[in-house]
């Protein structure tokens, strides 16, 4: 097994943080986010014109987003095929080091791609059970809002990237409504 993973993309200052639930073996070999070719995070982010900056973005452009205040991590740091092939042991392991660094960038929003992933953050990392809707949550991570957005992957093909960009536009309106004050 490979110890590739990706670097966390965190500072604070930023306004989204965000979350995948934990790198693809493709990903953390190229050393990107959602590098996968069918990965609609990237489209999805295009369409939904939370970044205005000019030119579709894609993989390897994490780092340059810093500089529109959009970071990135993973509740689980260990690279896999598939999230389904994480087991408990990962998220008791990794979710507390994902809180404590969220926590210490305290974005604007902490983003968490997927119902499933945030549901075992707040396992692992809060001791919560908790019913999850996508959107704003409840509560606060530190000093962040949450919000939940569809996962990206292609494996979850219920949600169409026009319905996942949506749910980024939705994003974007809570950053906004939180700038302003």
């Amino acid at each position: 097994m490979s110890s590739a993973t990706l670097p966390d993309y965190l500072r604070p200052g930023l306004d989204v943080v965000f979350v995948g639930i934990n790198p693809g073996t493709y990903s953390a070999s190229v050393g990107k986010y959602f590098a996968t070719p069918q990965n609609r995070f990237w489209p999805a982010l295009n369409r939904s014109g939370i970044v205005g900056a000019g030119r579709d973005l894609g993989p390897g452009d994490e780092a340059w987003l810093s500089d529109w205040g959009l970071g990135f991590t993973d509740v689980v740091k260990r690279a896999s095929n598939s999230a389904s092939s994480l087991r408990a042991a990962d998220f008791r392991k990794w979710a507390p080091v994902a809180k404590a660094k969220l926590v210490e960038a305290a974005p604007l929003v902490v983003c968490f791609n997927g119902i499933t992933g945030f549901k075992w953050f707040m396992r692992y990392a809060e001791d919560a059970k908790v019913e999850v809707e996508l959107g704003r949550q409840p509560g606060l991570l530190g000093t962040s809002r949450v919000f939940v957005a569809p996962n990206p992957s292609p494996a979850n093909a219920v949600y169409s990237l026009d319905a996942i960009a949506g749910w980024y536009r939705r994003l974007g309106e809570l950053r906004d409504e939180l700038k302003r004050g």
